[in-house]
């Protein structure tokens, strides 16, 4: 751990890859007791097994979808705290020069305490709805749609009138997440990606450590191969993999890899608490 905190300490840049360990360290799991706790007459109506196959569910009518959907984003955006791996990481890297590239869509960094500026949540955002066809690319915040939906719920229903409807065409609206053809890219989105474009372009040489947290192989092209082919590029970088059951690295840059099959959580405290000695 020494020497994953003293390469950190001297980076000329910091890249992080955030995928769904992360928010699983966290306690942010999508099964066992925190599923079923939570959505148990779902579970019973439906069979469903877990949060996320049941974001693929058939729900019949629109009225039963919104009833588990809202759910679902209440527990995993709102009624919810900063997870500590969350607020360990803003504290080793918040007076570094850094960046988070994330495939998570619950708002965690955002509630840690990192700016805007400094994210890209590529995949969306459980807090904001968009038109299911994508009619027009303007994104809605929807905690109020939401909660009210949550509050109105009965027999894995909500009121018919609750139903989210797009302002313009007057269609169906969806959650904002990447899962089909018709997944907007708001210009607040488009500004983050120029950024995280930016700082790559401006951070490609030097010190460079490129820290992936809790990414599996489900969208391996967005965080874990670009950060295999970067660190390949520039002779001083140095990938970090730190995942419970999934850490590795390609032979081309083994020699400039860490790869730590921990608890994140842990991992990341450890850090931390080195990063306040350190001071």
């Amino acid at each position: 751990m020494g020497e994953l905190a003293a390469l950190l300490k001297n980076a000329d840049a910091v890249v992080v890859g955030a995928g769904s360990g992360l928010s699983a360290a966290a306690g942010l799991m999508y099964s066992g007791e925190r599923f079923t706790a939570n959505f148990r007459e779902f579970i019973e109506r439906y069979g469903l097994r877990d949060m996320y196959s049941a974001g693929f569910y058939p729900f019949p009518t629109q009225e039963e979808k919104w009833a588990y959907w809202s759910r679902h984003i209440y527990y995993n955006r709102y009624d919810v705290a900063p997870g500590k791996p969350y607020l360990d990481l803003y504290a080793l890297l918040k007076d570094k020069n850094y960046f988070i590239l994330t495939t998570n869509v619950d708002h965690q960094f955002w509630l840690a305490g990192f700016p805007d500026e400094r994210i890209f949540a590529t995949q969306g955002d459980y807090g904001l709805f968009q038109c299911a066809k994508a009619c027009h690319k303007k994104l809605y915040n929807n905690e109020t749609q939401v909660r009210a939906m949550v509050a109105r719920q009965k027999n894995c229903r909500i009121p018919s009138e609750l139903v989210p409807r797009c302002p313009v065409c007057g269609g169906y609206m969806e959650v904002n997440l990447r899962c089909d053809g018709y997944f907007v890219e708001d210009e607040a989105w488009m500004r983050a990606c120029v950024r995280y474009e930016d700082f790559l372009r401006e951070n490609k040489d030097g010190r460079v450590v490129y820290l992936e947290l809790g990414v599996g192989m489900n969208t391996p092209g967005i965080i874990k191969y670009p950060f295999w082919q970067m660190t390949d590029k520039n002779p001083a970088a140095v990938y970090v993999c730190i995942n419970l059951s999934e850490a590795c690295a390609p032979w081309e840059i083994k020699e400039r890899s860490i790869c730590i099959s921990e608890d994140i959580a842990q991992v990341l405290k450890e850090l931390a608490e080195t990063g306040k000695e350190g001071r």
